[in-house]
């Protein structure tokens, strides 16, 4: 039987979430011009929590904004390969780096499954020698140059269980030939915790932290 440790990212892996720094970072890097659009970026982000677009339209929004229509993909490989390292250097919980390289060699494939785009989050997994990430997708046009719109689903809450469902059928697996562990911070990866055999909530907030008692998951904090 395969063993899989499924890991969130933000706040799971990282101390603070990932999104914004890399459009600041990116616009930082290709088009300074483009931090005069951070105004902006707040109200798409005011609007989404009025729900009045979704996660998926607040991403593609502030994709737009700050890294403009398309990017060819070499360019934005350069982007996110900095700003992984600057991850790794600042970023990044040390006991998550231990708790990666510890079921590792106790026999599991570590898997990073985050909402983050992949265009960066494989990246920041290569810094822990994960090579499996089930992420959130950009399309791309017709010369492959990476678009603001999302491929697919926004790898998040119940969509983020789905993506690792069709991860497990391109790689040949039924559920019954895997056992998984997954690694959490937040209570919207509850359907992933729920389907997992081994639960660990990290670093969890106040609902997570509760729902982890209630089903009797493992609670972790990660320092350092």
């Amino acid at each position: 039987m395969r063993s899989v440790a499924i890991y969130d990212m933000d706040k799971t892996i990282t101390r603070k979430a990932t999104w914004t720094p890399f459009l600041v970072h990116a616009a930082l890097t290709r088009a300074p011009w483009r931090l005069a659009l951070l105004p902006v970026a707040g109200i798409a982000s005011v609007a989404y929590l009025a729900k009045v677009i979704d996660r998926a339209q607040l991403k593609q929004a502030t994709h737009r904004l700050m890294l403009g229509r398309a990017i060819p993909p070499a360019d934005l490989d350069a982007v996110a390969e900095a700003f992984a390292d600057s991850v790794a250097a600042s970023n990044m919980f040390d006991d998550a780096r231990a708790r990666v390289e510890a079921d590792r060699a106790a026999g599991w494939e570590p898997v990073l499954a985050t909402a983050s785009h992949g265009y960066y989050a494989r990246a920041i997994a290569a810094r822990l020698g994960i090579t499996q990430v089930i992420a959130t997708e950009a399309r791309r046009d017709a010369d492959g140059n990476v678009l603001a719109g999302i491929e697919g689903e926004n790898c998040y809450g119940p969509a983020k269980l789905r993506l690792i469902e069709a991860w497990l059928a391109r790689e040949g697996l039924a559920r019954g030939d895997v056992r998984v562990r997954f690694y959490s911070d937040h209570v919207s990866d509850a359907p992933v915790l729920e389907w997992a055999d081994e639960a660990f909530a990290v670093n969890a907030h106040g609902p997570l932290r509760r729902l982890a008692a209630a089903r009797g998951w493992a609670v972790l904090d990660w320092e350092g």
